[in-house]
């Protein structure tokens, strides 16, 4: 804590979940400075849903009192200054969302699932075919490569551009050598811009090709603007993410004891470790901002016009007010396991649906096929992802075993 009294948030801490007991246990809401930003946190599991869902806090980064002292460059200013649906509320917010409500419906994702699986078993092959006995990296070799192909089939990137997209989102999912900087950002849009531009003159069945009929018809529905901003959010949103729930799956299901066994009993389904990993460990663990359109009273704390708060998803989920004095357990047997991992209300996550897909498919087939992995390094041990926004490990060794034989 500074001398001001604002927690200083740490990107880099050894131990987030240490940290968000602290926030915790200092109110409901609490002055917080984040990459050098002044905001308010909403660390428990009420306060956010309220401030989720109140009709006086708003994602429109205009309401923002001190917007012009933001530093540039961080990860704040590139989630807040975001032109997509992310930022937009209202009618602007449900005329860019609802084109692509389809692309994320049960029919499709029973379209998709098919497809999920035979990727799945594709890399479940290459985990087997690795040198045994030799540590392996499952945030690299299988959490990360699953949701990235699935996007980029559901998006339409052209294999031509793949190798490249996938050398910098690496660097953006936190995998191989590459660091993630303002400069990669860059060149992640300029590919990204690059791939749509291709595409306008071959499409296809997939979303881009969706997303250029709205721009082109109905009177600009999108702008041009609106279409590359929201072609590159479902990109890089709708894998990463995913990529930290599997792997947090992956570190969970090993190290909190008797809770495969659960599994592989038939006493709890794969559905039950995705929502148990989402509460216990969200994939995300700050997410900027919401603004007070007008003076608002939340939980007790006055908030003036203007003022951010920053959303603390893997606080609320081990808030003891809402889960018990057991909340800081991973247990699939849990009655209550409702969470607020993907949001809620307006702009609950679009992709929570196909997330959810991708972790159940992965979990189950990794753990069926190898029924003796054990991880290679405990997890407390393991280095974090070192940023405000993801809430993971970088690496997720594990030794496999033998796998096991087909059924």
């Amino acid at each position: 804590m500074t001398d001001d009294n604002r927690f200083v948030i740490d990107p880099a801490t050894s131990d987030l979940h240490a940290d968000n007991e602290l926030l915790r246990k200092a109110g409901a809401l609490v002055p917080v400075t984040a990459e050098g930003v002044s905001a308010w946190a909403a660390t428990q599991y009420a306060t956010l849903l309220t401030v989720l869902t109140h009709p006086d806090m708003s994602r429109e980064l205009h309401h923002w009192n001190a917007r012009h002292t933001m530093p540039p460059g961080t990860a704040i200013d590139r989630i807040v200054t975001d032109t997509s649906m992310l930022n937009a509320e209202g009618e602007r917010h449900r005329r860019l969302r609802m084109p692509l409500t389809a692309a994320f419906s049960q029919r499709r994702l029973n379209g998709l699932r098919p497809r999920i699986e035979e990727l799945t078993a594709r890399l479940i092959d290459r985990l087997a075919a690795m040198p045994p006995g030799e540590p392996v990296d499952l945030r690299l070799e299988f959490a990360y490569p699953l949701p990235r192909e699935v996007i980029s089939e559901l998006i339409g990137i052209p294999p031509a551009h793949q190798d490249e997209l996938h050398r910098l989102t690496d660097a953006v999912a936190q995998v191989g050598g590459l660091e993630d900087s303002p400069d990669l950002r860059k060149e992640l849009r300029e590919l990204l811009d690059q791939i749509i531009d291709e595409r306008r003159g071959s499409p296809g069945e997939d979303l881009i090709t969706d997303l250029f009929e709205l721009h082109e018809r109905d009177g600009g529905r999108l702008s041009e603007d609106e279409l590359f901003a929201t072609i590159e959010l479902l990109f890089i949103a709708g894998h990463v993410t995913t990529v930290n729930l599997i792997t947090n799956g992956i570190g969970a299901l090993l190290s909190q004891p008797g809770q495969l066994d659960l599994l592989r009993s038939g006493q709890c389904p794969y559905s039950a470790a995705v929502e148990e990993t989402l509460r216990w460990d969200s994939p995300i663990a700050y997410f900027p901002m919401r603004y007070a359109v007008r003076d608002v009273e939340i939980d007790g704390v006055h908030l003036s016009s203007g003022e951010p708060v920053l959303a603390c998803f893997a606080s609320a989920g081990r808030d003891p007010g809402q889960y018990g004095d057991d909340a800081d357990r991973f247990d699939l047997t849990r009655e209550q396991n409702t969470h607020l991992a993907f949001g809620h209300g307006p702009h609950f996550c679009l992709g929570a649906p196909l997330a959810r897909l991708e972790g159940e498919i992965a979990l189950r087939a990794l753990f069926e096929a190898f029924p003796d992995m054990r991880l290679a390094r405990p997890l407390e041990e393991l280095p974090p992802l070192d940023t405000l926004l993801g809430n993971s490990t970088r690496k997720m060794p594990v030794l496999l075993g033998p796998r096991s034989s087909p059924r």
